[in-house]
């Protein structure tokens, strides 16, 4: 049975929080199961600790596999708060694939974040920290990859450090709205709507049909 699903949850997973369920000894960040009370639910890809941003987290593996294979490329946007004014120039690398750990990145999709995106935005806890002379801003970035820290490795190769990092949506590619952050603050969560879950349910019904 393709959808044996009972449970598909968004978060908003906070700045300092793994993308697991069980703390690592020794580590100063927390778990998922600290905002978390569900059993059974695991994250369908994974977000660095010290970036936020949203979470898919299901009981369903086959799910969880079918969102995570590189093979479909699902677009993936954050939102990046980077030291220093980007530039058209810096934008173009961006979109047109950088060098990282010897390998070129595939084509993403670059600009400066609006002024009403920007609005959107709460603070971090904790705040970053900033330097006074040196100016920052918000790109938008769009990627269907997903390397060990590549948003970072990503704006720094083009002289843009990033200082706070947000995955905003998850693309389906169904040609509908994509799976985001509205409506949620950091550490708040939801159960998909019945319609989001039909759209999960016919993402996993394509990928049978395409073996």
């Amino acid at each position: 049975m393709l959808w044996s699903s009972q449970l598909t949850l968004l978060l908003h997973k906070p700045f300092g929080v793994l993308s697991q369920f069980t703390p690592e000894p020794q580590s100063r960040w927390g778990c998922l199961a600290e905002w978390v009370p569900i059993p059974n639910v695991y994250a369908a890809g994974r977000l660095d600790a010290d970036s936020e941003g949203l979470l898919l987290l299901t009981d369903n593996g086959r799910l969880q596999q079918r969102l995570t294979d590189p093979r479909f490329g699902h677009w993936r946007q954050y939102w990046v708060q980077v030291e220093g004014c980007a530039n058209d120039s810096q934008l173009d690398q961006l979109q047109q694939g950088v060098m990282i750990q010897g390998h070129l990145t595939r084509p993403a999709k670059a600009r400066l974040l609006s002024d009403h995106e920007k609005q959107t935005i709460g603070d971090r806890n904790p705040p970053i920290r900033e330097r006074r002379s040196i100016p920052t801003c918000w790109l938008c970035l769009e990627l269907r990859e997903g390397r060990n820290r590549q948003v970072r490795r990503m704006t720094a190769a083009v002289g843009l450090p990033t200082l706070r990092l947000i995955r905003h949506s998850i693309d389906l590619m169904d040609g509908d709205t994509t799976l985001s952050l509205k409506g949620l603050s950091p550490g708040m969560w939801r159960e998909v709507t019945g319609a989001e879950e039909q759209r999960l349910q016919r993402l996993l019904s394509r990928s049978a049909a395409h073996r």
